[in-house]
């Protein structure tokens, strides 16, 4: 289905009703309830002291927010809420008013020792405008993902979400898990950090389901037992002025390719190599990917910025990736990729850049000044003037040829008759 065709799903639909798998009854006047209404936690007998079990109490007013024809805003006030089991939300039906949960100085304190989760929204159904704001969420270490969106139904999306202010730390799993139909959203400002899985993961459903046009600003992902962020099959997220640091593994791995990383910064990835000749770079990314201002620094295990098998296209500009201590070999890049069809194009960028397999790049205004094109006759990346080629032969003569070569003697040298 045409992703434009989608937005127009709900956008003028009734809204009706929300059922959850929360085994705690809805308000008895629920139909009295406006749409856009405010409630508070207080309200349902939250303590927030830290040591009273707060998870009916707030899976009460979940409910009441969530699961009417009418969502609300539900406010969580400051306090350190207990949490013994996962704090769901599950909407069937549709849902195209704001909603969501704002929660700045509340934090939720995991006691969740099975590998459940400790707050998930699964959606089967078309949702937009959920709002989740201030909320932070400490795990226990041997729960699951710290946020987790599902929405893994043919037909059904969750969309024009936004994620702002929020903190998940020493979660079992992932800080956040979104996976599925989930596009047009924003993470703003979030803090994702000693969690024993990634960061964030964001992937297309198994079953059902394409991530897209996922934006995330600001964030930070840190000291994570796996990646800062793993994105699964997905391609279509951009990252704008985000840190990746201290994680065990990569900052970033893309396996299908990244749309965009502007202005992010890679440090001192990899804690869980042994030493750095067996670290490796900040991002590992295939298929193709753009860089716009992003930098690298390592004293430690991180090799460079970015390690890649291009298949299509890898754009670069104004990139630096350099180390110092015991990592003063760390440079940019290392390049390899489809020699035949891939291409990867060097802007302004600063470190030293490997290339694999006989992979090539133009590199222009590089650290050593000029341009840099491929010099083989077989290469893509050869200089061309107007129809004609030029590259070096196997004797170190420069040739050109007006049309593609087909041989390293092809053409005549330059100044030959």
């Amino acid at each position: 289905m045409d992703r434009r065709h989608i937005l127009s799903l709900g956008s003028g639909a009734a809204l009706t009703g929300m059922l959850t798998s929360s085994a705690f009854a809805a308000p008895k006047d629920a139909s009295t309830l406006r749409p856009g209404r405010t409630l508070s936690a207080a309200e349902f007998g939250v303590v927030g002291d830290g040591s009273t079990d707060d998870t009916p109490a707030l899976q009460r007013a979940m409910d009441a927010t969530f699961l009417h024809e009418h969502p609300g805003i539900l406010t969580i006030p400051p306090g350190n809420y207990r949490i013994s089991r996962t704090l769901r939300i599950a909407p069937r039906n549709h849902m195209t008013r704001n909603s969501g949960i704002i929660a700045h100085g509340a934090r939720l304190i995991s006691t969740i020792e099975d590998g459940s989760n400790v707050v998930e929204l699964e959606s089967n159904a078309t949702v937009r405008f959920v709002l989740v704001e201030g909320l932070e969420i400490k795990g226990s270490g041997k729960d699951g993902h710290g946020i987790a969106i599902t929405c893994e139904v043919n037909g059904k999306y969750f969309y024009n979400f936004c994620l702002r202010d929020v903190f998940v730390q020493n979660c079992g799993g992932d800080g956040c898990n979104m996976v599925g139909n989930i596009f047009e959203g924003q993470l703003i400002n979030c803090y994702f950090r000693d969690n024993r899985g990634n960061g964030a993961t964001f992937a297309h459903g198994k079953n059902a389901g394409i991530l897209s046009a996922v934006h995330v600003f600001g964030s930070i992902f840190g000291g994570n037992g796996k990646h800062g962020v793993e994105m699964r099959r997905c391609y279509d997220i951009s990252f704008n002025g985000c840190y990746f640091l201290l994680n065990k593994q990569f900052g970033l791995l893309a396996d299908n390719g990244c749309t965009l990383l502007s202005h992010c910064g890679f440090e001192n990835n990899h804690e869980a190599a042994k030493d750095f000749s067996s670290g490796d770079a900040g991002i590992y990314l295939r298929n193709f990917g753009t860089l716009v201002g992003c930098t690298a620094y390592s004293i430690y295990k991180q090799t460079g910025l970015i390690r890649t098998y291009i298949a299509t296209q890898l754009t670069m500009v104004g990139c630096t990736g350099m180390g110092g201590g015991k990592a003063k070999g760390a440079g940019l890049a290392k390049l390899s990729g489809n020699r035949e069809k891939a291409q990867a194009t060097l802007i302004g960028c600063l470190g030293r850049v490997e290339t694999e397999n006989g992979f090539e790049a133009i590199e222009i205004a590089g650290g050593d000044g000029g341009m840099r094109f491929g010099s083989d006759w077989r290469s893509r990346n050869l200089p061309r003037l107007g129809e004609y080629r030029l590259w070096v032969d196997a004797q170190g003569r420069l040739r050109i040829k007006k049309g593609a070569p087909q041989t390293d003697e092809d053409g005549v040298p330059v100044g030959g008759a």
